[in-house]
Parts: C-alpha cells; structure tokens; sequence
C-alpha cells in the first residue's frame, strides 16, 4: 500500500495501534500469570479487560471509515514481546520478574500514548471528530494506566530484589 495522503497515514497508524491492542489482550495475560504481586496481577487482569475495549473501539473506528479492520504487525511490539520472553528465560527471581513486568507496562503504556497522540491529530484534521474522540478516550485510559504503574514502581521495595540475590 502506498501512503501518499494523511488519510493513508492514519489508516496505517491505526492498522498498527489495531495490531499492538490485540497483542497486547495477551501479553497482559502473559504478564499478570507471570507476575507474584497481587496488587500487580489484579492491575494486569483489569487492563486486558480495558484493552479488549480499546481492540473494539478500533473496530468500530474501521467501520466508520467503511473499512475493514485489519491488523498490521508491529515491529516495536514484537520486540517488547521478545525481550520479554528472553527475560523469563533467564530464571529471574519473582521480585525480579514484578519488577520487570512493570517496567515493560510502562513501555507499552508509553508506546501506546505516542501512537494515539499521533492518530488524534490526523483524525482531527481529517474531520473524522467522532473518531478522534473515541481515540482521545483510549488515550485518556492510557494515561491513567501509566500512572498507575509508575505509582507501583515508585513503591516498588527495591530491597525485597537485593536480598534474593
């Protein structure tokens, strides 16, 4: 496909937040059955509920577009996947293991930010002002679910990690 307009672009953009959305329903259930904190666990599981939500909201995106919905894989959610799996690979300790699944929800929280912070503008300026609001509470939830893992990494007791060393 060639990108020649803004409209391409958005469609692009949005095949790839499509992609990374339904990646992520299971790397959240990857995440919570990895994790040993419950506090972690139970944020991970209300997350992939919440992020079933956004894969819905981009279908009904695509078909205000009178598109199909499809799906353009993503390098950067690939590689976030991979490193996790590479990491459990290691035997990590299960401080270690909450410890890094937080930080690679933060990742994905901030990845995700950047790519509705990109589709939001372009829907504007397309006139597509239904579509950038449903984008722009994607988003608003996405905030919101980086703060809350970066209030868990604060808190997180770094100690508890050094004495299983």
């Amino acid at each position: 496909m060639s990108i020649d307009t803004t409209e391409d672009l958005f469609v692009s953009g949005l095949k790839h937040a499509y992609y990374t959305e339904q990646q992520l329903v299971d790397a959240l259930d990857e995440l919570e059955q990895t994790s040993s904190n419950e506090e972690l666990k139970s944020g991970f599981a209300e997350h992939r509920e919440e992020t079933k939500t956004h894969v819905d909201r981009i279908e009904q995106v695509f078909e205000q577009l009178d598109a199909d919905a499809e799906a353009a894989e993503d390098p950067v959610v690939e590689g976030m996947i991979q490193a996790h799996e590479e990491f459990m690979d290691q035997d990590p300790s299960e401080q270690a293991i909450d410890r890094y699944n937080i930080a690679a929800g933060q990742k994905s929280e901030h990845y995700e930010i950047a790519t509705y912070g990109n589709l939001i503008p372009m829907a504007d300026q397309l006139g597509m002002d239904d579509v950038a609001d449903m984008l722009e509470e994607t988003l608003r939830e996405e905030q919101d679910e980086l703060e809350t893992l970066s209030e868990m990494g604060e808190q997180f007791d770094y100690g508890e990690l050094e004495a299983s060393n």
